[in-house]
């Protein structure tokens, strides 16, 4: 039996405190298996102020549609536990020192994103997808946090899959709708 083992790695981005990270998988003729969480593994760096996570969500989204940009005052852990997602974020803490950059990460499963607190997460789902997010808090309504539309085009992200703004199949009215990041003096 062949053996194919991939250690974790993180790679830092150009948004502080956004790290990528590619799961400890092996691999073999049945299948692989990934480790996608081990406590011992996300004690230190970015991941020292995590916690234990509090709420776990799974989406499924259809080929096309967008979720975001959101900005919670949490961090999460995201990452495509099947298929394929476009991940973009923005940072939208206005003290941050890389505050209205833009990074767009191509989301496989294998591939993790820790996104802190008041970073804007957002993805379109390339093929039919299931999009997993890891919350250090439980969401409530009306906690602090920001959202802005993903198809504000001052913003750069290329996304992969054509957009049609009035389609409810592929954007919420209410992320459609949200403000632009160009237009609060942000970007």
């Amino acid at each position: 039996m062949t053996v194919d083992i991939t250690e974790l790695a993180r790679t830092e981005t150009e948004i502080e405190g956004l790290v990528v990270l590619t799961l400890k998988q092996v691999r073999d003729e049945r299948g692989t298996v990934r480790e996608f969480f081990r406590a011992s593994a996300y004690a230190d760096g970015p991941f020292a102020e995590v916690g234990a996570w509090q709420q776990i969500n799974v989406t499924e989204t259809a080929r096309g549609g967008i979720r975001g940009l959101h900005g919670e005052a949490m961090t999460k852990l995201v990452a495509c536990v099947s298929g394929e997602a476009f991940g973009a974020y923005l940072d939208a803490r206005p003290d941050s020192s890389s505050y209205g950059k833009v990074v767009t990460i191509a989301l496989t499963p294998g591939i993790q994103v820790l996104v802190p607190a008041g970073v804007c997460n957002g993805f379109q789902a390339v093929t039919d997808c299931q999009y997993l997010y890891c919350f250090n808090d439980e969401w409530r309504p009306g906690m602090a946090g920001t959202a802005f539309t993903p198809l504000d085009g001052a913003l750069g992200i290329d996304w992969p899959v054509p957009i049609d703004a009035g389609d409810p199949a592929q954007i919420s009215v209410k992320d459609a709708s949200a403000a632009k990041f160009s237009a609060s003096g942000g970007s």
